[in-house]
């Protein structure tokens, strides 16, 4: 007898949360339920062309927070987030990695990974070049490096910024 898998958190407030993210010209970023010290924090990650605003986080919080009150998925009690992926943003569905490869990623892995030459590499920034359910390929310093998904502990898209010329 085949037994079936209850949905978790994340995968309830994602089904939720997507209509009304879509309906607002909006996209899913990512969705996560996450313990930080005594609280647990739902957090919605929303994109869109052009950048998100302000107003775009504050209007699906509110539109969205009635719809938490009036499903309840969530028995205990948390702080309920909504913001843009920024521009670090954490690659973490394959739809991310899709949309990104050719460009320059962050990467820390959890243990340093030996290269051929003997060097241990923890962290490095390099360009995506490949990409499927379990593993990814980046170009560091003309190396293709391979390692498994789960190796990582945050693959994020890599921005240089110019601090001397940044308007702030």
């Amino acid at each position: 007898m085949a037994t079936s898998k209850k949905p978790n958190t994340v995968e309830v407030v994602t089904a939720l949360a997507e209509p009304i993210v879509a309906e607002m010209g909006l996209q899913l970023w990512d969705v996560r339920f996450e313990k930080e010290g005594a609280s647990w924090y739902l957090r919605l990650f929303i994109d869109k062309e052009g950048g998100v605003t302000i107003d775009d986080c504050e209007n699906l919080s509110r539109r969205f927070d009635k719809i938490l009150d009036e499903e309840d998925p969530i028995s205990q009690s948390y702080y309920f987030e909504v913001s843009s992926p920024g521009i670090g943003r954490d690659l973490v569905r394959p739809w991310h990695f899709q949309k990104y490869l050719g460009q320059d990623v962050e990467v820390k892995l959890i243990r340093p990974m030996q290269q051929e030459d003997g060097k241990s590499l923890r962290e490095f920034v390099g360009t995506l070049t490949k990409c499927d359910e379990q593993s990814v390929t980046v170009n560091f310093e003309g190396n293709e490096i391979s390692f498994p998904k789960k190796d990582a502990a945050y693959i994020r898209l890599y921005e240089e910024i110019d601090w001397k010329n940044a308007k702030i």
